[in-house]
């Protein structure tokens, strides 16, 4: 059996929303066994990051000032996204925009790894989505930096894995929103 035979996401956990009247920010926070250096890698280079981020960049986001394409995968028709990257100070702040959304890393050293934090503003309709679909990544994300990588499970794939829509309804009911009816997309 292989690693991602294996793999079952865990409970709804680690996720908060801040809300800025319309503005709405998914904050998750991960405690990952990895030292910050090793985190901020997966976070900036393009190889790591077509591992486990639900898009590809064609260019490193470990610089300020660097401007980089960010393409999502697994979605019916790719979207690409120019960005600059705002913030860099490796390995604890990275900041950029990717599709109008703007996207905060913090890295905090904690005993025996990285306390990761994720802040990204998404549209309140579709934040317990994301926070599912951030929640896998951040696992597949800690089974790649332990080595024993799954692949990347995102978007389309990771709307038909076990353990997503479980994830989308506790998030949703964690948040206080609806969940919106996936079936009548299919």
């Amino acid at each position: 059996m292989t690693h991602r035979e294996q793999y079952a996401p865990g409970p709804a956990s680690g996720a908060r929303v801040e809300k800025d009247g319309e503005k709405w920010t998914l904050v998750l926070v991960r405690d990952l066994r990895h030292s910050p250096a090793k985190v901020w890698v997966a976070l900036t280079d393009p190889a790591q990051l077509r591992e486990w981020a639900p898009f590809d960049a064609d260019g490193s986001l470990g610089t300020a000032g660097h401007h980089v394409k960010l393409t999502t995968v697994g979605a019916p028709t790719p979207h690409v996204t120019e960005t600059t990257v705002t913030r860099a100070d490796a390995p604890r702040l990275l900041e950029y925009t990717w599709g109008g959304q703007d996207i905060r890393w913090e890295l905090d050293p904690i005993d025996g790894g990285t306390r990761l934090t994720l802040w990204h503003n998404i549209d309140r309709r579709y934040i317990a989505m994301g926070a599912a679909g951030w929640h896998i990544c951040f696992d597949v994300l800690d089974h790649l930096l332990a080595g024993t990588a799954i692949g990347r499970i995102v978007a389309g794939d990771a709307m038909t894995f076990g353990g997503w829509q479980r994830l989308h309804a506790e998030y949703a009911a964690e948040f206080g929103v609806q969940a919106p009816d996936q079936t009548r997309s299919r």
